[in-house]
């Protein structure tokens, strides 16, 4: 992407400009290194080079990093880094970020990391950016949560309820029950178990702790996401206890309010009753592509299950063309793994181009570093 935009743009720039990939053998890289003026490559080839001594970064002038916030900890930016302030001759390093998060320290440190002095920040508003930017209108499409739904989420919000309570009598939960401290309650139990501290309270707290997460995932894709998916993961949780994976979804899926929970969501789908958000899609799609057959819509989603029905879903109506795009798969997703490699997602892009698909359906990696050409509409 950087690379053509370069051609594009500067094609009087005087000068060799050359990609790396891993499919380049090392000796020709190598080669390349010695002559090219400008490289464009993933941060894991050069490193890689620089660990097998085949170049150095002397004779660097200029070191680009983009998405410049994964320039922490032991990723392969910061061992650039810190080969290019340990070589270079005429250093100046530019990190390029879209996403710097907000917390000073995590800032300070990728600042730390890069040598880097000044920062400069951009916004919609900044004068040299506003005459490339469109107009963007913003829609709120405000949804009722459906009664029928509203019974199923009483009743494992009452078990919820009750295993927070557990919890806080327990003298382990001091904060709200929110998925981060409840995360974080969890890994520091697990970790005093670990360290060899036999307390009895730790014990049952880890196996309430371990029901009441299980819980808010369970609530947050009921009132979230689709049915569907809010089955998938009580089918796995019940699984999971078949199974005897773990003590803590054995209590917990032997709770009468979960039993039941599952009857009235089993009830629901034989009813082919869906969460109200896909209907809603489904409507402002179709008035989409009756508004303009050109148009390119990228919906985005946070789960993979939800992903998969929504694209299925979309598919159905007259004109659209719909793919799913998510990142590559994760370690032990099994034979009903999504992932998509680099070659894949390219190929899925240029097809969204080209306009032979017209409606992508995509995970959060739509949002890093992707060029999405023309793009009507975003949900």
């Amino acid at each position: 992407q950087h690379l053509a935009y370069f051609k594009k743009h500067l094609p009087e720039l005087f000068g060799t400009i050359e990609l790396f990939t891993g499919k380049i053998k090392d000796e020709k890289r190598k080669e390349i290194w010695q002559n090219a003026d400008i490289v464009f490559s993933t941060p894991q080839c050069i490193s890689n080079d620089l660990k097998n001594n085949l170049y150095n970064l002397n004779d660097i002038s200029l070191l680009v990093v983009d998405e410049c916030h994964r320039c922490i900890k032991n990723y392969s930016y910061t061992f650039i880094a810190n080969k290019y302030k340990e070589q270079g001759k005429n250093q100046r390093i530019l990190g390029l970020t879209a996403s710097p998060g907000h917390e000073k320290p995590k800032i300070k440190k990728i600042l730390d990391n890069m040598n880097i002095e000044a920062v400069e920040i951009r916004t919609r508003k900044s004068e040299d950016v506003e005459e490339y930017l469109q107009d963007l209108e913003f829609q709120i499409e405000k949804l009722d949560f459906p009664a029928e739904f509203m019974e199923i989420r009483e009743l494992l919000k009452k078990l919820f309820d009750k295993k927070v309570s557990e919890l806080q009598n327990r003298k382990l939960l001091f904060m709200p029950p929110t998925k981060k401290f409840l995360l974080e309650l969890q890994h520091r139990i697990m970790k005093a178990i670990a360290s060899g501290n036999k307390n009895f309270n730790l014990f049952l707290g880890a196996s309430a702790c371990a029901q009441t997460i299980k819980l808010q995932h369970a609530l947050e894709l009921l009132e979230t996401q689709t049915l569907s998916s809010f089955q998938a993961y009580m089918l796995d949780l019940f699984e999971q206890a078949k199974q005897e994976k773990s003590k803590a979804v054995k209590q917990l899926v032997k709770q009468k309010e979960f039993n039941l929970a599952y009857a009235k969501l089993t009830d629901l789908l034989a009813k082919k009753i869906e969460h109200p958000k896909i209907q809603k899609l489904k409507e402002i799609m179709q008035e989409e592509i009756k508004n303009n057959e050109k148009t390119k819509i990228i919906v985005f989603a946070q789960f993979r299950d939800t992903i998969v029905k929504l694209c299925k879903e979309l598919n159905s109506i007259e004109g659209i063309r719909a793919r799913v795009f998510v990142g590559q798969a994760k370690k032990g997703e099994g034979k009903n793994e999504t992932g998509m490699n680099q070659k894949e997602q390219k190929e899925l892009i240029d097809e969204f181009s080209l306009g032979k698909i017209n409606v992508i359906v995509s995970s959060s990696i739509g949002e890093e570093g992707l060029d999405i050409p023309e793009t009507t509409a975003v949900i």
